[in-house]
């Protein structure tokens, strides 16, 4: 018998359905289940041969836990290895090599020194920075965020260099981004499963968290449509994830990747709606089930993106 667990924290709709859906199809020898921790021992598994994490992102335990059920060979989406070292300014860093358009921006040390660190830990960065240089690169007004962050914590707009001075004087020991604003006429926030199913959804960012899926969807061209698959497909196999949201902006026609490291993203139903909810639910069943036929015992059966396996076999990144 082969299983798929669920790893949640505080989710109260999605997991569930996701179990149901899973058992619901009646596969033979594939079972779906809440994962069940009662001991980790180094080397030794948990028994699944598949897990769908959706906290590891707030619980280190949970991340060294999937790091040993991977070495036992679990598939567990996404790649803890991989969502450890992957942060947002990375993200944007490959998209400009991939041909997806994102946003001017720039990375900027912390506005405090790290813990055990001091002045002589920084020779060799410049002070002042070249803030002109920076400015003039990124425009305002303009983004500024924690490159490591989510769920639009610590997110500032300004509009000049004063109020980017005063934020960045209240941003502590957190590392930010400076982003240029792209002034859209159309959003959108998508799914991605398994690097190649995609849902595409109409999303307002500016309205409160439970009305930013849009309801009643105006019809958008197909041109655009395929534009914003391709840049969510390009995204996600570059990077490998199997779970994943990219919202994009689009400006004069061309979608402008804002944020695509999302690998938990928001599946409750109260936020995303029935409709959306339904996709979620039916395309991460099929995907792990898939996952879960696919699982070859004892072997490594996590998914890389083509960034680390480009570079892994020498040969240049071509998406």
């Amino acid at each position: 018998m082969k299983k798929i667990g669920i790893l949640f924290g505080q989710e109260t709709t999605f997991p569930p359905a996701f179990v149901e859906r899973v058992n619901s199809k009646g596969e033979k020898d594939i079972v779906a289940e809440f994962l069940r921790v009662d001991k980790v021992i180094q080397g030794e598994p948990l028994g699944y041969d598949v897990i769908i994490d959706r906290i590891s992102q707030d619980v280190p335990f949970y991340r060294a836990m999937l790091k040993n059920e991977a070495i036992t060979g679990t598939a567990v989406i996404n790649n803890p290895f991989w969502w450890t070292a992957d942060d947002k300014f990375f993200n944007n860093a490959l998209a400009t090599k991939i041909g997806v358009a994102v946003p001017r921006t720039v990375i900027l040390p912390s506005n405090q020194h790290p813990p055990d660190t001091n002045e002589r830990s920084f020779r060799n960065l410049a002070y002042p920075l070249d803030w002109e240089s920076i400015f003039n690169y990124v425009g305002f007004p303009a983004y500024f965020k924690p490159f490591a962050g989510g769920g639009w914590k610590n997110v500032y707009k300004l509009n000049s260099p004063e109020e980017f001075f005063q934020a960045y004087n209240q941003t502590g020991q957190l590392v930010m981004m400076l982003q240029e604003e792209i002034i859209y006429t159309d959003y959108f926030r998508c799914y991605c499963l398994d690097r190649k199913d995609v849902h595409i959804m109409q999303y307002d960012p500016k309205q409160p968290h439970h009305l930013r899926y849009v309801r009643n969807p105006k019809p958008v061209e197909k041109n655009l449509l395929e534009k914003i698959r391709e840049a969510v497909i390009k995204l996600n196999v570059a990077l490998g994830y199997d779970f994943n949201t990219v919202e994009l902006a689009v400006r004069d026609g061309i979608p402008y990747a804002i944020d695509f490291c999302n690998p938990a993203p928001d599946a409750d139903v109260n936020s995303v709606g029935t409709e959306n909810f339904e996709w979620i639910v039916e395309a991460a069943a099929n995907m792990a089930i898939r996952r879960a036929k696919s699982h070859k015992p004892g072997q490594n059966n996590l998914t890389w993106g083509e960034f680390v396996t480009s570079f892994a076999n020498n040969k240049p990144l071509k998406i």
